[in-house]
C-alpha cells in the first residue's frame, strides 16, 4: 500500500478485518457447541466480507496494481465461499 493517508487508512482497515476472520475462525475450531461454531464462523464470513470491500476500495482506486489485487481478491471471495459452505453444512448437520 502505498505511504499515504488513504493507504495508510485502507492497509489499516485491511489488517483488522483479515487479521480478525483468521482469529475468529480459530475460535469456530474451538467452538462449544454446533450452535457456537455456527455463530462463530458467521462472524468470519462477515469479516471476510469487509476485507472484499477493502480489496474492492483498493482496486477501484488504483492504489496497488491491478496484477496484483485481482488474485487477492479472488482468493478472499473464495474463502467466503468456503466458509458459507461451511455454515450451510453445520446448519444442515444441526437439523
Amino acid at each position: 500500500m502505498p505511504r499515504t493517508p488513504q493507504g495508510r487508512h485502507i492497509g489499516g482497515q485491511i489488517l483488522r478485518s483479515g487479521t480478525a476472520a483468521a482469529a475468529n475462525y480459530g475460535e469456530a475450531r474451538g467452538a462449544e457447541s454446533r450452535a457456537d461454531f455456527i455463530h462463530k464462523l458467521k462472524v468470519v464470513f462477515k469479516e471476510l466480507n469487509e476485507t472484499t470491500i477493502w480489496l474492492e476500495l483498493i482496486a477501484l482506486s488504483f492504489l496497488i496494481s491491478k496484477e496484483t489485487i485481482v488474485p487477492i481478491v479472488a482468493e478472499n471471495r473464495e474463502l467466503c465461499r468456503i466458509i458459507a459452505a461451511s455454515i450451510k453444512t453445520a446448519r444442515a448437520s444441526a437439523e
